[in-house]
């Protein structure tokens, strides 16, 4: 039976995204509202193993909803991926008084908090990540801006690319989920789409099409590149000796990590902070806020952990019609 908590730590862990400062916020303001006590902790499970942890309350969060990043910080552990770190965590945890844990990231994340509720520290996880690739849940905090950041700088390089009549090759964020390159593919336009769930490598193909498409008379080629494909300048290269058209690449990378964060992602990122809170003070453990369906539920870690993402065939299919 999971533990009645009475003070909570908070950590955010893997890579930041924007919404993490709101779902903190709601952690700590929902947890005070319930009655109970709230520490962070400072640089997610590393800051956890080196008794990074400070008290906060209501003011610690203030004037943090409009920031990107974290006001924790965040950072990898490779340490506490072993049982040893697992079991010194639960005691520094101990140690200080927190019996519950909320643990925003992303799966490794999970992984982290599903062992620390087996050790007896009531955990609940909230999906905190960009590249929206956590099955049990629709949505998933920073997405909605990493998009949209992503989005905008597509439609000034689309501008340049015009002009100059170039073929431009840009990469964006998602090592094994496309999430980001389908969506910028669909909302820019784009003539080509490159996900790691789809791609097939026929780069042969693509030189074709964009010969074709000069043959008509396109003024540009706009190509859209998920990380996990990468290779974005070399193949910018290949593509530029072998159509005769100037082809540049551009890499996002980390400005889609940050800004200020959507209202979209404030607000779902808000709810869910307050939930998993709630889901402490009611003495539950190893859960995991997720949105599916138009509505904020919690499910067994686990199970999460076990459910595999896929890109929508539906949804791949119809942007295929739209790029051509």
């Amino acid at each position: 039976m999971a533990n009645k908590v009475k003070t909570i730590g908070v950590l955010t862990s893997g890579g930041d995204a924007p919404g993490m400062n709101a779902a903190i916020r709601a952690v700590v303001r929902t947890a005070i509202s319930d009655g109970l006590k709230v520490k962070g902790i400072m640089r997610g499970y590393a800051g956890l193993l080196s008794e990074e942890i400070v008290d906060m309350d209501s003011t610690s969060v203030s004037d943090t909803i409009n920031r990107g990043g974290t006001v924790l910080y965040t950072a990898r552990c490779q340490e506490f991926t072993t049982p040893e770190g697992q079991k010194r965590g639960a005691e520094i945890c101990r140690k200080h008084g927190i019996d519950g844990v909320v643990v925003i990231g992303g799966d490794g994340s999970f992984r982290g908090a599903g062992k620390l509720s087996a050790l007896g520290i009531n955990c609940i996880g909230v999906p905190g990540t960009i590249d929206l690739d956590i099955a049990c849940t629709d949505y998933t905090i920073g997405f909605d801006t990493a998009v949209n950041t992503a989005m905008e700088a597509i439609d000034k390089i689309r501008d340049t690319s015009t002009s100059h009549e170039r073929c431009s090759i840009i990469e964006v964020m998602g090592r094994h989920a496309g999430y980001i390159a389908l969506w910028c593919g669909i909302a820019n336009g784009a003539e080509e789409i490159l996900l790691p769930e789809r791609y097939d490598g026929d780069e042969q193909a693509i030189i074709n099409r964009i010969i074709e498409a000069r043959k008509k008379g396109k003024k540009h080629y706009i190509i859209i590149n998920a990380e996990g494909i990468g290779h974005s300048t070399s193949m910018a290269r290949r593509i530029e000796a072998a159509t005769g058209i100037e082809t540049r690449a551009t890499i996002l990378g980390h400005m889609q990590r940050g800004g200020s964060p959507t209202c979209k992602d404030r607000f779902y990122a808000s709810i869910m902070g307050a939930r998993a809170a709630e889901l402490l003070a009611e003495g539950k453990s190893n859960r995991l806020v997720a949105y599916k369906h138009g509505e904020f539920i919690d499910v067994d870690i686990q199970e999460a952990l076990a459910m595999q993402k896929d890109i929508s065939e539906a949804q791949y299919r119809i942007a295929m019609k739209l790029v051509r």
